[in-house]
């Protein structure tokens, strides 16, 4: 059977229509999200523990090493050596590091000298429960290490601060970190919903039967399905970027491209994964249960909305892995606090695509072999 795109866009019109006539489906796919969105981004505050954070020595003496020691004793922060030819900034960029801690040439021999020497400190405040931890944590750190050698040494004033500068939300607001996550739950939960509903509501109303007898093949079926849940999903996407830009005061920071292409293929990629469970499933009772916990419970528990991957145990990081709004939740964050662009987000991009592909295929076979046995 030849591929033809008239009935691919007939299948898409047919999609919006029957939307559009159902008021329960229409509610879940505009007012819910909004609500979701304001409900998460105003209720929820955070706390983190385990902050990676990278160590540049500049001084490379006995006491800067000490000093190193006393980081590495803390229970809150994990030091990562950075070496001295590398940009700290761009661990923060990148996101590979919450804080960096810069200790200036000639440390040591100021120190023994009396004179007063800062040690700078980096922190990236995007997400402000965690900066407030780490300003707090680093600086106590210094101090006490300060005054042991204030008593070893008998000098007054201390010899050592720390010269704390916060990078990205210097304001430490928590709804510029809950925003862009509850933007990302909102995409990632109803729209893949309502697809899956509709896909079981073809099975068990037998009409999938009549589209197949139409002579429409099962790519050209899905085709329809999910272009016409992605226009809907991209309404929902136009809606939470205006809560984002109202309510949560958040902007487009850098270069906005990686952004765009990435919520194409987020929004792609979960629908591919809600039509997925609706050809995989008997009923609508069942593509409910299946997105309560692929969409629900992995996105909120798995995807970093609520505390960072790094803390999630070994054996679910294999979930995490395989969870959609992980990736699409650091684009949002980077798009909307650090601008990086495509060099800090294109690693996240990667399994977007990947992902949408191996659901969209696993949805067209469950199709196809549905379409042959008839």
């Amino acid at each position: 059977m030849n591929f033809a795109p008239r009935r691919v866009f007939a299948q898409m019109r047919k999609e919006l229509i029957q939307v559009r006539r159902d008021p329960v489906g229409l509610g879940l796919a505009i007012v819910l999200p909004l609500f979701l969105m304001t409900m998460l981004g105003l209720a929820i505050s955070l706390s983190v523990t385990n902050i990676a954070v990278v160590m540049q020595d500049l001084d490379q003496t006995p006491m800067s090493l000490s000093l190193a020691d006393a980081f590495r004793t803390s229970l809150t922060v994990r030091v990562v050596p950075l070496p001295i030819d590398q940009e700290p900034e761009k661990a923060l960029l990148a996101g590979t590091a919450r804080g960096a801690i810069i200790v200036p040439e000639h440390f040591e021999r100021d120190v023994r000298r009396g004179r007063p020497v800062e040690i700078q400190v980096l922190v990236d405040a995007t997400d402000a429960n965690t900066a407030n931890v780490l300003r707090g944590t680093l600086s106590g750190i210094v101090q006490q290490w300060s005054a042991q050698q204030q008593s070893r040494q008998g000098t007054q004033p201390p010899p050592v601060g720390s010269d704390i500068r916060l990078w990205y939300n210097p304001g430490r607001k928590d709804y510029f970190f809950i925003g862009p996550g509850a933007f990302v739950v909102g995409l990632a939960l109803l729209p893949p919903l309502l697809a899956s509903l509709a896909m079981t509501k073809e099975r068990e109303r037998g009409t999938i039967l009549q589209v197949y007898v139409s002579g429409v093949s099962a790519i050209e079926f899905l085709l329809g399905k999910v272009l016409a849940y992605c226009l809907i999903a991209g309404f929902d996407w136009l809606l939470g970027m205006a809560v984002c830009y109202g309510l949560f005061d958040l902007r487009l920071q850098g270069d906005p491209t990686a952004f765009l292409f990435g919520s194409a293929c987020f929004i792609a990629c979960v629908i591919s994964f809600g039509s997925m469970i609706g050809a995989r499933v008997a009923d609508q009772t069942s593509a409910l249960q299946a997105m309560q916990f692929g969409g629900f419970v992995l996105t909120f528990l798995l995807s970093g909305f609520i505390f960072p991957v790094a803390n999630i145990p070994g054996p679910l990081r294999i979930l995490s892995a395989i969870t959609p709004a992980r990736y699409f939740i650091e684009i949002v964050r980077d798009a909307f606090l650090r601008g990086g662009g495509w060099p800090t987000v294109w690693l996240d991009i990667l399994p977007l695509m990947a992902l949408g592909s191996f659901f969209f295929i696993m949805a067209w076979k469950r199709l196809r072999a549905m379409q042959l046995d008839l």
